[in-house]
């Protein structure tokens, strides 16, 4: 009994000396956990994202430019294209079509010199000539030069204008427009110029008889 109390009252002495020691290590072990605990959670947690949702990617702002190898629009007439040969050779011609078919109708410059010359030589050739020679030399030739030289703008007016119109079938609208008048005009000048040459509008001045008289 005594041996038993002995090795009781021993153990009891170790413990005693034990405790604060045992105590400390247990509160360093403690008060290290807390510390290691949010470094390391962050590094071993995955990143994981909720089911039915897209993983959202990251945009560049270089993406979000325009790619060049995308063509823009040209645009007809610009300053960085040439201008097409197609479209002004048919837009030049009705244009100089046009301006023959008015001047059919209204006569032109080498017309008046023509007909201006044609009376000077009617008035040179007819100085000693009865009044119906110098009426057919000095007002009928002028008159009818001027109409030949009318008529020959109006044809020339019309075959343009005629090449024209069936060259350029995909010709610019205004092209096809002014074609269209012109030709109008070519016609009408036409026209005109076959009734002055045919003395349509109007005949030649004629000179009454001069009554003879009688010797008593």
């Amino acid at each position: 009994m005594e041996t038993t109390k002995t090795h009781g009252a021993e153990a009891g002495e170790l413990d005693a000396d034990r405790g604060p020691d045992r105590t400390e290590d247990d509160g360093a072990t403690d008060a290290t956990a807390p510390e290691t605990a949010p470094e390391t959670a962050p590094e071993t947690a995955p990143e994981t994202a909720p089911p039915g949702t897209v993983p959202a990617t990251t945009v560049e702002p270089q993406d979000l430019d325009e790619p060049d190898d995308v063509d823009e629009p040209e645009t007809p007439g610009s300053a960085d294209d040439p201008a097409d040969p197609a479209g002004v050779v048919p837009g030049a011609a009705a244009v100089v079509g046009a301006a023959l078919g008015l001047a059919s109708l209204t006569g032109t410059w080498l017309g008046t010199v023509l007909a201006e010359r044609r009376q000077l030589i009617g008035q040179i050739n007819t100085s000693s000539g009865s009044p119906a020679q110098q009426i057919e030399q000095i007002y009928g030739a002028p008159w009818h030069t001027t109409a030949a030289v009318n008529g020959v703008c109006a044809l020339a007016a019309l075959v343009v204008l005629g090449a024209v119109l069936l060259a350029g079938r995909n010709a610019a609208p205004w092209v096809r427009a002014v074609a269209w008048g012109g030709l109008a005009l070519g016609v009408l000048g036409l026209c005109v110029a076959a009734g002055t040459w045919f003395d349509l509008f109007g005949g030649l001045p004629s000179v009454a008889g001069t009554p003879v008289s009688s010797g008593g």
